[in-house]
């Protein structure tokens, strides 16, 4: 018995009540509300502190022994929460659901919101230009399924494919969080890697009856067809297992997620992972480096520069919806001053998108809501500006902007232009909406008025000068009077409070006003509270008509700057052809022209391919001299022609391509134990086994990663097998060092010979950037690595190695060569032996091998070893 009393006192009850919440959420570090403050114990507060750099303690609890605290003020949760998400936590805030003044023992106290990396509408915890996806995964035996939400906005998609497709799609939304089922832990580990933060639901969330049942009640609809996603069974998986993982986390009101959409792979360009990657479409490999997305989004709305995002990674692949984008960027090219119009309107806006879904969820505070009316009002003047424009296109969109009238006047009417963040705060509502409020508005206004007219009567009354009213939280308002006039207070006041100078008296009149006026302030904020509220779900009604306005909005948005960016930029508009020919005049880099030095110009080049007579171009020419940028421009033209932007060339005309396979860049992963060159051949694999006809392949210096033989080799064959695949001609930029490739171009009619040209101006070369016809006969890098700083001994060597092997072209005989290769290895003695000996070494001993230039040095080399033979 003894024992069992002992165990009982172990906790204190507000510990109980702590471990008690904390088992429900065990993965999860546990905000829990005491008085003002959240506090978190235990290994939750170790890593609060470390994560917050705020101060661990450690408090009683109860019998048992201490218990490590860190906490911070309940008003500081904005600034606190991102820190802790961010850092890969998930957060459960549990708040105190009663009132305490009102409570007697412990207060009830539940979690209201589970906080998750993928989860969240706080402010602090987004990045506006980007959405903040929570992804889900199926793992079916050969198909996935995949679904993305974004819960601040209320976007949400599904899609199902292999195993590479689904790599795709994360690479290209970037999710902030994965979750999955617990037995695909392992597989689900060899997609995602160390690079998301991921949760692991019970495996019979993704049992399709359940998830088809959970998707079909949301949208009260008897089935899916209407979103057409009933035939993707993984995919409805997926989605379904959102929803229960909202519940889960204690997202009830989710009525904005109004609709969900198929990933129509059919209608975007394929890039793969490593394509997105390595041309940096979105994200730089580099620190410091520039993504294309950063030359491209000059938008002015969130929404705006999430939607390009959506497009750089998503190019379509369809004429039509192509050219009606090229045709609007063309016409606010060339209309500024009404594009300059539209600019200055959106500019008002801000994240209506993220702020409607606040609505639909009761987040919105006031100061919101009148950025909601200033957005709504913006929205007006653009959509007469896009119903008066000569653009079909533009006219349509137009046509779907509601103008959201009644909920425009609404807020103008009734809230506060002022309006503070906070709901009892006060001042949110504007006077003449409400006669009550006003009159207790009046009243707490004129209140210190009238205790200066109280005080003024009555001392004219009694003839007590020295009278004084004042307020205390005890017995709240009191007329004070001295000793010394006490004999000339009224029969009606009533004493209080004796003090030892003093006596303190309330009068019937005074305990009236005091009800009146602290009644107001209560009054006041419940009626305000009530009114704004009723504003809230008036706007509520509106959540599919602005998030409708959102899109339009984000549309327009995206293709003004486009418009902007090739002004300034000077971009061409794209032909966009059927046919299979791709052809560029005057092709620039988009981002590597914006890094030149001023009054540095980039070298433009043109670049023709076709299935039939230029399939190929293998591009040879030094280091350094352009290869990869010239190949790296030429998918970035093409790609921003597919996205429906203009491009940096003065002449471009695309056959559109459907897939983009790009190998450039030592992209090792040397971290996980794998080479460069296992890499380099892994991605190599994924292009040449999901080729198309209308493909467009860039492959830089295949083969570097192992030996010259082996690399030779593999080059020729993969060019080989590109030139004939007898279902999938895809054009092909093929740069190498191998000048032994330029051998190809005789033997396969489609095979061209390109190199980027370089000019020796004595013993130096000037890199021209420039590419023409034919291929280059050396790659000049021993130039290169002397010009890179190395030391002139290693140069000079270097120099006479080569010299030695290319008296002979032929690979085998360089490998023979190899042994008879001069060895660097004399030694002083044979100086001593012979007299020739020592004539050479006096004149090795007469030149400065930290000047000497590398044909100097060649030159010098040929003169000893006559010297010698003689």
């Amino acid at each position: 018995m003894a024992k069992a009393k002992v165990a009982e006192v172990k906790e204190t009850p507000l510990m109980k009540q702590y471990n008690a919440i904390k088992a429900k959420h065990p993965g999860a570090l546990l905000l829990f509300r005491v008085g003002d403050f959240y506090e978190t114990f235990g290994e939750d507060a170790i890593k609060a502190s470390k994560v917050l750099d705020i101060v661990l303690t450690k408090r009683a609890n109860g019998a048992a022994s201490h218990i490590e605290l860190a906490g911070f003020p309940h008003h500081s949760l904005d600034s606190y929460l991102p820190k802790l998400v961010r850092a890969g936590n998930r957060v459960a805030i549990c708040d105190q659901l009663e009132d305490p003044k009102e409570v007697k023992g412990i207060v009830k106290r539940g979690v209201t919101e589970l906080v998750t990396p993928g989860l969240s509408f706080n402010d602090n915890v987004l990045d506006k230009r980007r959405n903040n996806y929570l992804a889900s995964i199926y793992f079916g035996k050969d198909t996935l399924g995949i679904a993305f939400l974004d819960l601040s906005t209320g976007e949400f998609m599904c899609a199902e494919g292999s195993q590479s497709y689904i790599e795709k799609l994360l690479q290209s939304f970037s999710p902030s969080e994965v979750i999955y089922s617990k037995t695909a832990k392992s597989r689900a580990a060899e997609i995602l890697k160390d690079n998301f933060s991921t949760f692991h639901c019970e495996d019979w969330v993704y049992q399709f009856d359940y998830t088809y049942e959970k998707l079909t009640n949301h949208f009260a609809t008897n089935n899916l067809k209407g979103f057409g996603i009933e035939n993707l069974e993984h995919g409805i998986i997926a989605a379904g297992a959102v929803l229960f993982y909202l519940e889960e986390t204690e997202h009830k009101e989710v009525k904005h997620i109004a609709a969900i959409s198929r990933i129509a792979e059919e209608r975007y360009v394929w890039l793969d992972k490593f394509t997105i990657r390595n041309l940096e479409l979105v994200y730089p490999q580099q620190d410091g480096g520039i993504p294309l997305i950063s030359i491209l989004d000059h938008t002015v709305t969130p929404m705006g520069s999430r939607m390009m995002k959506k497009w750089m990674v998503l190019p379509l692949k369809e004429k039509e919806p192509i050219e009606e984008r090229l045709k609007v960027v063309e016409y606010f090219f060339s209309k500024r001053e009404l594009a300059d119009d539209i600019h200055n309107h959106l500019k008002q806006i801000g994240d209506l998108e993220r702020l409607i879904s606040k609505v639909a969820v009761g987040r919105i505070n006031p100061r919101e809501m009148n950025q909601l009316k200033k957005a709504l009002k913006n929205t007006l003047p653009i959509k007469e500006i896009l119903r008066k424009s000569s653009n079909a296109s533009l006219k349509k969109l137009a046509d779907q902007i509601n103008p959201c009238e009644f909920l425009l006047e609404k807020i103008e009417k009734e809230l506060q232009e002022d309006a503070p963040m906070l709901t009892h705060q006060g001042n949110i509502i504007k006077d003449g909406v409400d006669s009550e409020l006003d009159e207790y508005r009046g009243l707490a206004n004129t209140g210190k008025d009238y205790l200066v007219q109280l005080q003024h009567r009555e001392i004219q009354r009694t003839g007590i000068s020295s009278l004084k009213i004042a307020f205390n939280k005890v017995f709240g308002y009191y007329l004070e009077v001295t000793n010394a006039h006490k004999d000339k207070v009224p029969e009606e006041w009533i004493r209080k409070q004796t003090l030892v100078n003093a006596e303190r008296y309330i009068t019937p009149e005074l305990k009236d006003y005091e009800e009146k006026i602290l009644n107001a302030e209560e009054r006041m904020i419940t009626i305000e509270q009530k009114y704004f509220l009723a504003l809230v779900q008036d706007a509520s009604e509106f959540v599919t008509q602005i998030q409708q306005n959102a899109r339009v909005l984000a549309t327009v948005d995206s293709l003004l700057s486009f418009a902007s960016v090739a002004k300034s930029n000077n971009y061409c508009k794209p032909k966009i052809s059927d046919t299979d020919s791709l052809e560029i005049k005057d092709g620039r880099h988009p981002v590597i022209e914006k890094q030149l030095p001023i009054g540095e110009d980039y070298v433009p080049n043109d670049i023709y391919l076709d299935n039939d007579s230029q399939q190929i171009i293998i591009i040879t020419g030094p280091n350094m001299a352009g290869k990869s940028a010239l190949l790296r421009q030429t998918a970035l033209i093409v790609l921003m022609a597919q996205m429906g932007s203009f491009v940096p060339a003065s002449y471009a005309r695309i056959g559109i391509i459907d897939k983009v396979f790009t190998r450039v860049g030592a992209s090792d992963n040397l971290a996980k134990g794998e080479s460069t060159f296992m890499v380099e051949m892994t991605e190599t694999a994924s292009i040449l086994n999901n080729l198309s006809d209308r493909s467009l392949v860039l492959m830089d210096e295949i083969g570097r990663g192992t030996s010259t033989y082996d690399g030779i080799s593999i080059a020729w064959s993969i060019v080989e097998f590109l030139h004939n695949h007898p279902k999938s001609r895809a054009k092909t930029l093929f740069a190498t060092h191998y000048h032994e490739l330029n051998q190809l171009a005789e033997d396969f009619p489609k095979i061209k010979n390109f190199n980027v040209s370089v000019k020796e101006v004595g013993n130096k070369v000037i890199f021209m950037r420039k590419l023409k016809e034919g291929g280059s006969e050396h790659s000049f890098g021993i130039h290169v690595a002397q010009m890179a700083g190395m030391p002139n001994p290693v140069v000079l060597r270097a120099s006479e190695i080569m010299v030695h092997l290319e008296k002979d072209k032929d690979l085998h005989e360089q490998k023979e060569k190899m042994k008879d290769m001069p060895k660097n290895n004399f030694q002083l003695s044979l100086f001593e032996i012979d007299p020739k000996y020592k004539e050479a070494k006096e004149m090795l001993d007469a030149i400065d091998i930290n000047t000497i230039s590398p044909v100097e040095a060649l030159l010098k080399l040929n003169e000893i070893k006559k010297k010698l033979a003689n």
